[in-house]
């Protein structure tokens, strides 16, 4: 007997164990296939305008790298140079396995990155200080870059400024690696084309470079990206060596074991004040903006000092620095060496060696000091510069305003030098050094001479600052820079000729000078870095002991006075009053 067939079952053999209320399956997933892709799919013209486009941008930026010079004023032919840097990097990645293709891309990527973000240094330091960056000892001058713009722009622009900038050298640096890599990519997949092309220009470049072809004076042949890495290495090596050499010149000083009766003898009994005025350099005398005024203020402050019955002599000083670093050029000023460099700073401030200021101190017959308004910190250059004691920005009593950068006006300083220490009668004559510090950048805004009797404790100043100019309105202005520059120079003379006269006497001797020139939007790109100094006196023997020097009555310099380095003042001025050379050996 067969059994009847049952109802036909829609179960799989495999959902026979199922539970008859199991949940159904989920559903299977879409195309994981990335979005991008997928977009690209959709969209396939935007997606090859993009990628080439993109690919574009990378070749531009990535040769406008190997091409970009390092001094702020471009020119649009320095950008049509063929570099060979770019044909060597393009057959080597061309033929590396992509492993290690990547791995040159990355490398080489960042290397050309980072000597972009020097080169950009380099431009800030041509500008602002008429020399190149110094990859080993200027990295502490970004110290003193940031206190300048506390000063400026307050602390919340300074802050804004150099997180903006930290950025923009990290992108900079990871968008040109970028860019390396994704050509490395394009090279190696079009082999045969990419080998071609380079045959080609390799052949252009050295036509270029056999002919000595040029546009608008640039070499069309370009090995501009190995020449700065070459010579930024051989700077390394400079400074290195440079910083070896020169503690040894530091031991050796003509006048160093020179006994302290044989110092100086022909000043003996003279008040010395030696000041500097900040960014007092020969283009305030010589430029047509600002000469008008600087030179009609020389001559008045000379007439005003012989009715006094002061006569000047004048001439020129070859700076060490120039633009900024200002405590380069009074170093090499007093020290007699040439101190170009933070490294040269370091060295000399912490030796016996004798600075001009010390010279007096090692006599015993001076009392010294030093009236200091741009120091806002401990100051242990004071010791090498040999001052019983200094004032600094916070010791003169000053409760004015500052305006921009400098902490007080000159006017006030004078003031405070005059009240703290000047006026006091002393056992000894007085030795000074004095930095003036109204004309430092970015020169707005300026303060006014008042009344002598109404400087007070500096409140007089609080409506002068105010009713000043915008630093910003002036200093990226090319003519009102140059303008409001030439009046700071003027008001730092007139305060400090105007002190002479009201507190000079006798036994008075000025000596003042620039530190240096201003940066090369005023003083012009290619300045040179003399500067003015003058010697001011009453007594006539002082400035007889240096009529050989033949420097220009009156506190003008002439065009054609002498010109010398500013490390050589130091030994001139005392052998011209007497000093005996002693050398030490070190």
């Amino acid at each position: 007997m067969t059994q009847a067939p049952g109802p036909t079952s829609t179960l799989s053999p495999a959902d026979a164990d199922e539970p008859p209320n199991a949940p159904a399956p989920a559903p299977a997933p879409k195309s994981s296939r990335p979005r991008l892709a997928a977009w690209r799919e959709a969209h396939p013209t935007a997606a090859r305008v993009l990628r080439d486009g993109t690919t574009v941008l990378a070749a531009v930026l990535v040769l406008a790298a190997m091409v970009l010079p390092n001094r702020m004023h471009l020119r649009p032919a320095q950008f049509t140079r063929i570099p060979v840097e770019a044909l060597l990097g393009g057959v080597v990645l061309m033929t590396l396995p992509r492993r290690w293709r990547l791995v040159a891309a990355w490398a080489g990527g960042l290397v050309l990155g980072l000597l972009t973000v020097l080169n950009f240094f380099d431009m800030g330091f041509y500008e602002f200080l008429g020399r190149r960056f110094d990859i080993v000892i200027d990295w502490v001058l970004l110290g003193d870059a940031r206190s300048y713009l506390n000063d400026t722009v307050g602390k919340g622009g300074t802050t804004a400024v150099l997180i903006g900038a930290a950025a923009l050298i990290v992108v900079l640096v990871v968008l040109i690696a970028l860019a390396v890599v994704r050509l490395s990519e394009l090279l190696a997949r079009h082999r045969h084309i990419t080998g071609r092309t380079l045959l080609v220009l390799s052949m252009v470049w050295m036509t270029c470079t056999v002919l000595g072809l040029r546009i608008d004076g640039v070499p069309i042949a370009s090995q501009h990206t190995i020449a700065l890495a070459r010579s930024r290495a051989q700077a390394v090596q400079d400074t290195l060596r440079d910083e070896r050499e020169f503690a040894k010149t530091a031991k050796a000083d003509a006048f160093g074991d020179t006994p302290p009766s044989q110092l100086v003898p022909d000043l003996r009994g003279k008040d010395m004040i030696f000041t500097f005025i900040e960014s007092y350099g020969r283009s305030a005398i010589e430029d047509p903006v600002m000469a008008p005024g600087v030179d009609k203020t020389l001559a008045t402050s000379t007439a005003a000092l012989d009715k006094a019955g002061f006569h000047a002599k004048s001439g020129w000083l070859t700076s060490a620095t120039y633009g900024g670093s200002s405590w380069l050029g009074h170093s090499t000023f007093l020290s007699g060496l040439w101190i170009d460099n933070q490294n040269r700073y370091r060295t000399v401030t912490n030796s016996d060696h004798l600075s001009l200021t010390k010279a007096f101190k090692k006599t015993g017959d001076w009392d010294t000091v030093g009236i200091m308004p741009g120091v806002q910190k401990g100051w242990p250059e004071a010791k090498f510069y040999g001052l019983d004691k200094v004032y600094n920005a916070f010791q003169m009593g000053y409760e004015g305003p500052k305006f921009s950068w400098s902490t007080m006006p000159d006017q006030y300083a004078l003031e405070s030098f005059q009240r703290l220490e000047h006026s006091k009668k002393r056992d000894k004559p007085l030795m000074s050094e004095i930095i003036l510090t109204s004309s430092h950048q970015p020169w707005a805004p300026i303060p006014k001479m008042v009344g002598w009797d109404q400087v007070g404790d500096g409140s007089v100043y609080d409506a002068i600052e105010k009713a000043g100019k915008d630093p910003g309105d002036v200093f990226y202005d090319s003519t009102k820079v140059k303008q409001e520059y030439g009046k700071s120079i003027q008001y730092s003379v007139t305060a400090l000729t105007q002190f002479l006269q009201r507190y000079g006497d006798d036994d008075t001797v000025l000596v003042f000078l620039g530190d240096h020139q201003p940066v090369a939007k005023v003083s012009g790109d290619g300045a040179d870095h003399q500067v003015p100094v003058s010697i001011v006196a009453k007594d006539p023997k002082v400035l007889d002991k240096i009529a050989d020097w033949r420097f220009t009555d009156g506190l003008r310099p002439a065009k054609n006075a002498p010109v010398w380095r500013m490390s050589s003042f130091r030994d001139r001025f005392l052998t011209a009053y007497g000093s005996t050379p002693h050398p030490s050996k070190g």
